[in-house]
């Protein structure tokens, strides 16, 4: 089974490259996460067009905004919360298979949190370390198995993770408020997968801002893109790909995509 998980940065309008992004990889899931498309506009049609005919999808105007493609059915999870009471369409949930062999797929946007990593003075940073201490709460309270969380989590945890850990230590996704939660949620019962192919003394990003110019040069990367198994799938792992020439495509977004191969 081979899971992309990508934030497209605006469904709408990079349909051409989720078609030319499917055509180059043939994923059998697909998670996007910042589709933005209220779920009455979502491009229906043109995503079965690229063969995924199992598709759920939770969006709003302009913001926000999940979605899982995939080619084989799948099963909504219906009991996930409303994260922070907000109803903003930050998470989705399937099931996919049957039986014993079933793999929960978890598909998140974690906030990004502002600018100014205080949660007096930013709002937005409170509901960010609200939102991952609520997830972390949420899921240590479950006993998981065979599951897989993607997503853009917007925390780049490891000091390898970001081009500057010291640098970095103040700005918002690397600030220790985040990731130490982040690890926390992780430690509820889950492992690195990207990790366990790249190890943690390596740098490995998969994002990069519009404001470098040339960003390939400067390399100025972060990690906020993810990917966690429960233990029991760790001996199913066989491959893991950051898409990085995927920030040279047209109008891209500041996000690659992510791969994971796993045995299912």
């Amino acid at each position: 089974m081979r899971i992309v998980t990508w934030n497209i940065n605006s469904l709408r309008l990079r349909m051409p490259l989720l078609a030319q992004l499917c055509a180059d990889t043939t994923p059998d899931m697909v998670c996007l996460q910042e589709t933005k498309v209220p779920d009455a506009l979502f491009p229906l049609d043109a995503v079965r067009a690229l063969g995924f005919e199992h598709v759920v999808f939770r969006g709003m105007k302009g913001y926000n905004g999940v979605a899982i493609l995939s080619r084989a059915p799948m099963q909504v999870l219906e009991d996930t919360p409303d994260w922070c009471s907000r109803g903003d369409c930050r998470h989705i949930a399937v099931r996919y298979g049957t039986g014993t062999q079933a793999i929960d797929v978890h598909d998140f946007y974690v906030p990004a949190g502002g600018d100014i990593p205080d949660p007096v003075e930013n709002p937005k940073f409170a509901h960010k370390l609200a939102f991952v201490e609520e997830a972390r709460r949420w899921f240590s309270a479950r006993a998981m198995r065979r599951t897989v969380l993607v997503g853009d989590l917007n925390i780049a945890p490891l000091e390898q993770d970001v081009w500057s850990h010291r640098q970095l230590l103040k700005i918002v996704s690397h600030t220790p408020p985040e990731t130490e939660r982040l690890m926390a949620w992780q430690q509820t019962g889950f492992i690195d997968a990207m990790r366990h192919f790249v190890p943690p003394a390596e740098k490995l990003y998969t994002w990069w801002s519009y404001r470098n110019r040339d960003w390939s040069a400067s390399n100025r990367g972060r990690r906020l893109d993810h990917v966690w198994v429960t233990p029991d799938l760790k001996d199913a792992l066989r491959g893991m790909q950051v898409l990085r020439h995927a920030r040279d495509w047209e109008k891209p977004s500041d996000h690659v995509p992510v791969i994971l191969d796993i045995d299912a």
